[in-house]
């Protein structure tokens, strides 16, 4: 009998597979990784350093480990060239590997900024193990960093990096920091906190060249100043890693077009975590990859299951200014703030005058779970 084959050894796909064999301990399961396929928490990547994690210390499990517990082969370092969806067979390092049910679990790639200069390349971002580890290594003994983004992830490596003793610079287009996630009272309390560590902002305007100096790096804004920095980490973004499935004739917009039962466009193959698109819905986060994994488990195991969202916050790793956000959905709405000295506390109300997301910070934090609970579901 063909085997289930999971594409991805992220969060999402080896949560899948932990989930399937809770229900079914006898299928045979393939699991294929473009990289070496440990398990860890990516969430980590981000305020590693000030914890003092090497790479090899996040990694909580190796590739043969992941197989012993899962009764699964694992195949690390594996491409994927090709999925014939007709045939139902996946091509990977010269192997036809047939299967029964296929998962994609992707992932995002980094976006990656247009930018001269002759050190263009050396410009560094974090979105796996190999990639902290590269990070580490640059880092290692020198003193000036120049972030390019203010987003979440952008804001956690300031505040990790400013906690540590590295002089940042963070480079952003957006007029604060947090800009697409709190609103302006609540992004200017993160934006002060991190002043307060030493970290300087450069607002309204991005990098557009990297070039080697005597001191290190020198990065030209587009406002015509320069900053000197010794590595430059770019933290922009993600986009879901959608190219192989085009190819293979899936059904694509922002990601892999799914229902709510995580079937892709072709038969007998699901999508889920950063890769996906379910119902219009692209929520590169934890909470929704666990969720999405245990009901696609099911459906494998043969109880067909339809994945809800709930509300889900999202925890700003931040501790300078610890900050949480239940992202509202898109249309029009304002946010009805209210502010003290230990806090923000933002509800956001739709035309009809309903609360369907929130934003919080500081103290208010504590406010997380009873919000959630009042919260309309994301998918229900």
């Amino acid at each position: 009998m063909k085997p289930i084959v999971i594409v991805g050894s992220g969060l999402a796909g080896y949560t899948v597979a932990r989930e399937l064999r809770k229900l079914d301990a006898a299928t045979a399961l393939v699991v294929v990784s473009r990289d070496e396929a440990s398990f860890y928490s990516k969430p980590m990547l981000s305020n590693a350093l000030g914890a003092g994690r090497s790479a090899a210390q996040i990694a909580n499990a190796t590739a043969a480990q992941m197989a012993e517990q899962l009764n699964a082969r694992v195949l690390a370092s594996t491409e994927v060239q090709a999925i014939d969806t007709d045939g139902h067979v996946v091509h990977a390092a010269g192997e036809a590997i047939g299967y029964a049910k296929l998962v994609l679990a992707l992932g995002a790639d980094p976006i990656s900024l247009p930018m001269a200069g002759d050190a263009a390349g050396e410009v560094l971002q974090v979105n796996d193990l190999a990639g902290y580890a590269r990070f580490r290594a640059a880092i290692e003994g020198k003193r000036r960093v120049a972030l390019l983004g203010a987003g979440l992830i952008g804001c956690e490596f300031a505040n990790d990096l400013a906690a540590a003793g590295y002089g940042v610079e963070v480079i952003d287009p957006a007029p604060r920091p947090l800009g697409r996630l709190l609103p302006e009272v609540a992004a200017e309390r993160v934006r002060t906190a991190l002043e307060s560590l030493g970290v300087r902002w450069h607002f309204g305007t991005t990098a557009s060249a990297v070039a080697r100096a005597p001191s290190g790096l020198r990065v030209t804004l587009a406002n015509g100043q320069a900053i000197e920095a010794d590595v430059v980490l770019s933290a922009i973004g993600l986009r879901p890693r959608t190219e192989l499935t085009r190819r293979a004739g899936l059904e694509v917009a922002r990601g892999i077009l799914t229902d709510r039962h995580l079937q892709t466009s072709a038969a007998d193959v699901y999508a889920l975590g950063d890769c996906a698109e379910v119902e219009g819905h692209v929520l590169p986060f934890v909470m929704p990859i666990m969720h999405a994994a245990r009901a696609l488990a099911k459906t494998l195991a043969g109880t067909p299951t339809a994945v809800t969202y709930p509300a889900m916050p999202v925890v700003v790793k931040t501790p300078a200014m610890p900050a949480v956000v239940c992202p509202p959905p898109a249309g029009p709405g304002t946010w009805r703030v209210v502010s003290d000295d230990a806090g923000v506390e933002a509800l956001y109300e739709d035309e009809a005058g309903r609360i369907s997301g929130f934003a919080l910070v500081g103290a208010a934090c504590a406010r997380k779970n009873a919000l959630a609970k009042a919260m309309p579901p994301v998918i229900g």
